[in-house]
């Protein structure tokens, strides 16, 4: 580069009749190339620098695009896994509920539950794997899991919902709030010989969504805080929120159990 940048400008020299006409052209030559010795080396570095630089560039959105492949990837397994957990055990439990209301001839009761079952199965298993849904698509899933159960428990079972208009709209992962309900019903409801009483609660705060499930039972305790749910509902929001998102588990004051997640709002782009 450098011998080029010397012989075109020496060129340009001659035909502009810029050399001095005393100095010999081989001496000229040698005095251009020392000229520009300084300034042929700035430019070689500056220009590696930025082929070092963009290579770099490329290579960190790479690495980046990659990361968030894996990220997506690692969450669509544990939702898959979620699916798994629920399917079995929801459907166990539903089963035998129908095979009692069948037995004791409650055919009403029976069919309603068939109903609903079939509707939570249906969302549970459909084709299309989606990470996030709208909380108002949650809250209806959650909605028909809980009149099944309703109808497991007679009147022992009472829900009460307090969900601000203006965040039903907002993404959330989904079957992010069955694990709640599921421990607020198996360790809260199913613990007490009265009524049991379920209250979930979604507000925005901070900009963040925050979403509750309460029970009246007996209280936390930490061996229940150990299951596959919770555990892999807390390794959903870390997938996909980081430190921003948490869950809380701890006993309510008055008695019984509050569960709490988290995490920053997120609404679908308009198009």
């Amino acid at each position: 580069m450098w011998f080029g940048w010397v012989s075109a400008g020496l060129i340009l020299s001659l035909l502009l009749i810029r050399r001095p006409p005393e100095v010999p052209i081989l001496r000229y030559y040698a005095s251009l190339l020392l000229t520009n010795l300084t300034l042929c080396v700035f430019l070689y570095f500056a220009v590696l620098g930025c082929i070092y630089a963009f290579t770099y560039y490329r290579e960190a959105r790479d690495r980046e695009a990659q990361q968030s492949r894996l990220a997506a990837q690692l969450a669509e397994a544990r939702l898959g896994a979620l699916r798994m957990q629920l399917n079995p055990h929801f459907l166990f439990n539903s089963l035998n509920a129908i095979t009692v209301l069948v037995r004791d001839q409650n055919t009403r009761d029976a069919a309603r539950m068939l109903e609903l079952l079939s509707g939570v199965l249906r969302q549970v298993l459909q084709s299309e794997k989606r990470q996030e849904v709208t909380l108002d698509e949650e809250l209806r899933f959650i909605e028909k899991y809980l009149a099944i159960e309703q109808v497991r428990f007679s009147d022992r079972l009472q829900v009460r919902w307090s969900i601000e208009p203006d965040v039903r709209d907002a993404l959330v992962p989904e079957f992010i709030l069955q694990p709640l309900v599921e421990n607020a019903v198996r360790h809260g409801v199913s613990k007490r010989s009265e009524a049991g009483l379920i209250e979930i609660t979604g507000l925005e705060s901070d900009g963040k969504l925050v979403l509750c499930v309460r029970d009246n039972g007996p209280g936390y305790f930490a061996e229940s805080a150990i299951g596959v749910g919770l555990a892999n509902t807390r390794a959903r929001l870390e997938t996909l929120f980081g430190d921003a998102a948490r869950l809380d588990v701890l006993n309510a004051e008055g008695g019984g159990t509050i569960a709490t997640v988290s995490f920053p709002v997120r609404r679908q782009a308009v198009e």
